[in-house]
């Protein structure tokens, strides 16, 4: 089985902004595209126009609707990817060492070449971050993009994940979060973030930041002001229209 190092000499992970996030898929699209050519095998799709279509994505965002105790529901659009664990359970069940943590940046990542396919890893992860790449026979998750972040031929505003750098919202945010100074720390106290599921004991890395309560103007998200333009002429018309379909 393979060891957790006790320390890592950073925590890179990402912070989530639940009240940004729109669901526009963006950073699924983004992270597709850049694994199919970079880190390890492609990600590959079966049978993708086909009745039972499958296929391996290391970010996918899942949208809820949720009632609070006052008001109206809502939607919550949650994205879903590795948590980079400290206490890694993929990583310590992993029967041929494929499966490690880095002691440099606390990345958790797969060598493919020694991974064996036998999904132990996918079955000890309580997030559901693990997919079987079926064509190459490996598991897949996200890398944090460990070949873009640390790409000296890629502009220094591009060595960020994938998602990060797409996101037309500005609700991923990718940084140290072993260093309270850090932006991504700053954040995550100034708003209250999360880490998910705490009860499992895996101490993930990442961390959500809550919705803000949209009663609140002082608290409300900066694409709340779009919420109360009203389309007019053309647009108007249309957008008529569509509330009738």
């Amino acid at each position: 089985m393979t060891q957790l190092p006790a320390t890592t000499d950073k925590k890179l992970g990402l912070v989530i902004d639940l009240d940004t996030c729109v669901g526009c898929h963006a950073c699924v699209t983004a992270c597709k595209g850049w694994n199919d050519q970079g880190y390890g095998a492609a990600l590959t799709d079966q049978d993708p126009y086909g009745a039972e279509p499958s296929g391996v994505f290391l970010n996918r965002v899942h949208s809820y609707e949720v009632q609070p105790e006052a008001g109206p529901a809502q939607i919550v659009n949650f994205p879903r990817s590795c948590l980079h664990c400290e206490d890694a359970p993929c990583v310590t069940v992993c029967p041929t060492g494929a499966s490690y943590k880095r002691q440099e940046d606390g990345i958790v990542l797969v060598n493919e070449d020694a991974c064996i396919g036998c999904g132990l890893c996918a079955w000890a992860c309580p997030y559901g971050a693990r997919e079987m790449e079926e064509t190459a026979g490996v598991m897949k998750k996200c890398t944090l993009c460990v070949d873009r972040i640390y790409n000296e031929n890629l502009p220094e505003i591009d060595r960020q994940p994938a998602c990060v750098r797409t996101c037309p919202t500005g609700a991923r945010h990718f940084g140290d979060l072993g260093d309270p100074d850090s932006k991504v720390s700053r954040l995550v106290a100034e708003r209250g973030g999360f880490e998910l599921m705490p009860e499992q004991g895996t101490k993930p890395v990442n961390r959500y930041l809550p919705p803000r309560k949209k009663d609140r103007p002082q608290e409300a998200s900066l694409l709340a002001p779009l919420l109360d333009i009203k389309a007019t002429g053309f647009a108007g018309w249309l957008d008529k229209l569509l509330e009738r379909i």
